[in-house]
């Protein structure tokens, strides 16, 4: 890892002139965990001996705040609201020629994350909490559908056109999260099963299925979820049901913000950390 001398000479200096100075130094930063932890030991200590001048404490300032707030956040480009940096590699959980570009992404017209649902017998009004995405090709027969990324199933229910995984995905470096695929069939794993972004959990319903279900049903449900899904008991017919979502539960943004990702932001975000 690089370290940069500053001109401390200097009285006075702009916020934005440190920090014109500071971004290169801090996308080294980002790529080097222990480099961080050194450049954070070498603050103090250059702090102590710079004597508090107007210069060093904006030096100072700057690069703490490099230190705990993600690049996006300064650069004007779309951030998540997270409480770490995750460094897991992250996919779209549907076949497409790259799944790390949203190129190919396409929503059913009522799919969008926090549209409004109406209320329709037993189910109340509510946002989206997920994205509905679209079968990516006219494969009604065995179309896949793969983890977004490295993790753990908690959760799965395997009854008709509500059947769906929930996978915990967690690193050192970040707090952990939950993504949710439904509307699924075909489910490839178990309860506690490991799963690799490289190999399918289940597949989008066939002809036959849907025929039987409702066309309505043509494609996957799937949402990111920041609060921890809610504990359930397993019922009689779905026995590893152990975790429900809060799809119903929101009601307002600050609801969805609460417990929800935006999944299409949320993959952009750990793309741009990865790259």
């Amino acid at each position: 890892m690089r370290f940069v001398s500053f001109p401390l000479r200097l009285k006075t200096c702009s916020g934005n002139q440190v920090f014109s100075a500071l971004r290169p130094i801090y996308k080294e930063i980002e790529k080097d965990q222990k480099g961080r932890t050194a450049l954070e030991l070498e603050m103090k200590h250059s702090y102590r001996k710079l004597k508090k001048t107007r210069s060093a404490q904006l030096i100072f300032a700057a690069l703490s705040l490099f230190l705990l707030v993600p690049a996006g956040l300064l650069s004007g480009q779309e951030t998540v609201p997270a409480s770490g940096i995750n460094i897991t590699t992250w996919y779209l959980p549907i076949r497409t020629e790259n799944r790390q570009s949203l190129h190919d992404v396409k929503l059913t017209p009522i799919g969008t994350f926090g549209t409004e649902r109406r209320a329709r017998p037993g189910i109340p009004a509510h946002l989206h909490t997920g994205i509905d995405l679209k079968r990516p090709n006219a494969n009604y027969i065995d179309e896949p559908v793969f983890p977004a990324a490295r993790g753990k199933v908690i959760s799965l229910r395997n009854d008709g056109p509500f059947a769906q995984i929930i996978i915990r995905h967690s690193s050192e470096n970040s707090m952990p999260v939950w993504t949710v695929y439904e509307h699924i069939a075909g489910i490839k794993v178990r309860h506690n099963d490991e799963v690799d972004p490289s190999l399918p959990i289940a597949r989008f319903m066939t002809r036959a299925e849907l025929n039987q279900y409702g066309w309505q049903f043509d494609h996957l449900h799937f949402e990111v979820m920041k609060a921890e899904p809610v504990r359930r008991q397993p019922e009689r017919g779905k026995p590893f049901f152990y975790y429900g979502t809060y799809c119903l539960e929101c009601h307002t943004l600050k609801d969805l913000d609460d417990k929800y990702h935006h999944p299409l932001d949320y993959l952009k975000y750990n793309w741009h950390q990865t790259h």
